[in-house]
């Protein structure tokens, strides 16, 4: 599969780097154009529409996340490239699918371009039949600590599980519970069934999943009606139930 790719970066060597590493390392990588503002990158974007844009985040009259934010529709996947670390949780929240650091090594551009087009094969095989999901269904108990002792639930009946703070809100068919645990911990006890974290906010029972929707991390929706956003940096781990 080819992945159609654009350069955003204002820098003129590092474009030339990136570029001669894309065409000699990443033969699956067909590049349409580059850019070298937030501007620029808008309009190559609406001129040629891609499946990945390598977007460095400090440019002139903007950065990337002004950018991003002028496209709340996307469908391309978003790798990030710069030489400031700091920048990395903006990155993730921002649903990106890979962040390189600068000067860019070969070895993590090549992790990179495989996590992405990985993704597009995915998501394009799912397109063509029903979202059907490989793993069993999930038959069990677990208990969940209350101020008075524990309660026990059948596994099978938790949609999904939600972040808040230092607690997790466990949403069941017809009733929400509120456990004073993180979510890290729910994700540990849950393990061993067929639950996946798709965000760092959300831990969803993939049995319960009846559909998915592209976009710019993209989202699942639940039997019970409910989206939930999916964070780029999860979505692979997500596809990788379905088949």
């Amino acid at each position: 599969m080819k992945l159609r790719a654009v350069i955003i970066e204002d820098e003129v060597n590092s474009r030339e780097i990136l570029r001669n590493y894309l065409q000699k390392y990443c033969p699956s990588v067909q590049l349409l154009g580059e850019a070298a503002s937030v501007q620029e990158g808008l309009q190559l974007i609406a001129e040629s529409p891609p499946d990945l844009v390598f977007l460095d985040v400090e440019m002139p009259f903007g950065n990337a996340f002004d950018l991003l934010e002028q496209l709340p529709d996307r469908t391309f996947e978003t790798v990030f490239v710069t030489a400031y670390n700091h920048y990395a949780m903006e990155a993730l929240n921002q649903h990106a699918a890979y962040y390189l650091m600068k000067p860019i090594h070969i070895d993590e551009l090549i992790r990179a371009v495989a996590y992405v087009r990985d993704i597009r094969e995915k998501e394009a095989a799912l397109d063509t039949r029903p979202l059907h999901s490989r793993a069993q269904r999930a038959e069990g108990k677990i208990t969940l600590p209350e101020q008075e002792g524990f309660k026990v639930l059948n596994v099978s009946d938790i949609l999904y599980c939600q972040a808040d703070d230092n607690y997790t809100l466990v949403f069941l068919q017809d009733k929400k519970v509120l456990v004073s645990k993180t979510l890290k911990y729910l994700e540990a006890a849950l393990a061993d069934y067929p639950f996946a974290r798709i965000h760092k906010s959300y831990l969803v029972n993939v049995q319960e999943v009846v559909r998915y929707k592209k976009g710019k991390g993209g989202s699942v929706v639940l039997s019970n009606g409910r989206e939930l956003s999916v964070s780029a940096s999860r979505k692979r781990e997500l596809l990788a139930y379905f088949e």
